[in-house]
Parts: structure tokens; sequence; C-alpha cells
């Protein structure tokens, strides 16, 4: 034991666990960065608001709440039964459709901070509702920061702001 009661253990799953919250800090500031190059007054709430990393804003004051997923490794990990409705018959997988999300209007980026290796596997267990995203996959959305115009946009011709919708569900 060293001092504070932390063995050795304890210290690598720490290491771990210090080495995906600055990924996700990286990942968190790096869009800030980019909302702030491109005119939006930007904030993140370092994983202290359940719902959303950041909230964007345009000069009148609309705001989009946005969720930042920051990867360093081969692919972001998901439980599928998050969007899809998935039943197991016979030990299979059956996805009946998509799943009710809690929050729709919630924007989601991906962040890549480094090259990823083509190590990743779906594991072979059916009752897992493991699923991943490649960044090949994610392609044809890179830099598509229009989408925060195209929404706060939106709000300017008469919608309501993103997260008067979600503070309402």
């Amino acid at each position: 034991m060293v001092a504070g009661g932390i063995g050795r253990a304890n210290t690598k799953m720490k290491a771990a666990g210090r080495g995906m919250q600055l990924t996700r800090q990286v990942g968190e500031h790096l869009v800030v960065a980019e909302l702030g190059r491109r005119g939006y007054v930007a904030t993140a709430f370092s994983g202290n608001i359940p719902m959303f990393d950041i909230l964007a804003a345009d000069p009148q004051g609309r705001a989009v709440p946005i969720q930042v997923k920051a990867i360093n490794g081969p692919s972001w990990q998901f439980n599928a039964s998050t969007f899809l409705t998935v039943e197991i018959v016979k030990n299979e997988q059956i996805v009946r459709g998509r799943a009710a999300l809690p929050h729709p209007d919630l924007l989601c980026i991906f962040v890549f901070l480094k090259k990823a290796g083509e190590d990743g596997r779906r594991p072979k267990n059916p009752q897992s509702m493991h699923c991943a995203i490649w960044p090949k996959e994610l392609a044809r959305f890179r830099d598509n920061w229009k989408l925060i115009d195209a929404i706060l946009g939106a709000t300017r011709r008469g919608g309501r702001l993103a997260h008067s919708r979600l503070a309402r569900r």
C-alpha cells in the first residue's frame, strides 16, 4: 500500500480512467474551439450535465445542446439497445426497429484524436448489445459544421430553441 490507501492495481485503473477523462476533455475543448472559430459562443460543462457536454449559441442567443464523443482508439463503443429495439430469439439478435431516443434533438459530434487500428472485433456473445462506429463510417459527415448553422437558422425562422425542446421532455 502507498499513501492514501491506493495499491498498484488501483493505480493502473486510475491511470486508465485518467486517460479516458483526458480524451473526453480534449475532445470537448476542440469542439468548443472550432465553434468559437466559426462565430458561436460555446462552453463545455466538464461532465457536469448528464444530457449534453456543450451548449453553443449564436449572437442572438439561440442555443443548441451538443454531446461530444471523443476517442483515441479504433472506434466509438456503444450499446446497440440505446438506439435499436433488439430481440434475442434462439440465440440470434433480431432488430425490430429504432428505439425512441430520450433526446432526439441532441446533436452528437464525434472527435477522432488519433489514427485507428484495425484490431476491433464484434463480440461473439449473442446476448451482447455492444456495437461500434468506425471513423470510415462517419467520413461523409466530416467537418459538417453547417448542421449547427441549419439548426440555429431554423430557430431564427420562428422555431423554438433546441434546449427548450429538450427541457419539456
